[in-house]
């Protein structure tokens, strides 16, 4: 199974996005639950960096994750609240449809430290 871990701040920004396992769907280039995730953190990787010049992210096999520094400037901060909302909105919508393989946890965190 996918799971996919959404980390917001106590304003409910997201701070990291986080995508872990194998959905198991069907064998190794035939999965399309595995195709759609990877596409939708993929492009949340690539729209951070083009658009907001956010730069970097952490991936190897099974793992990939998309952190926002803390001390982002203020007129980026909805370039990449637009850029997340939509990938969270879009990972959230392939666990509707296929959630035996992809499990979707957005949680707060309860201080910004």
């Amino acid at each position: 199974m996918i799971r996919v871990e959404v980390i917001r701040d106590s304003n409910r920004f997201i701070r990291e996005l986080r995508v872990t396992g194998h959905a198991g769907y069907e064998r190794r280039g035939k999965d399309i639950v595995c195709a759609a995730v990877s596409v939708l953190a993929y492009t949340a990787a690539g729209a951070l960096e083009e658009l907001a010049g956010i730069k970097g992210y952490t991936e190897r096999d099974g793992y990939m994750r998309c952190a926002v520094p803390k001390d982002i400037p203020e007129e980026k901060k909805e370039t990449v609240r637009t850029i997340l909302e939509t990938v969270v909105l879009g990972l959230k919508q392939v666990e509707l449809g296929y959630g035996k393989y992809v499990s979707v946890l957005d949680k707060e965190v309860l201080t910004d430290d």
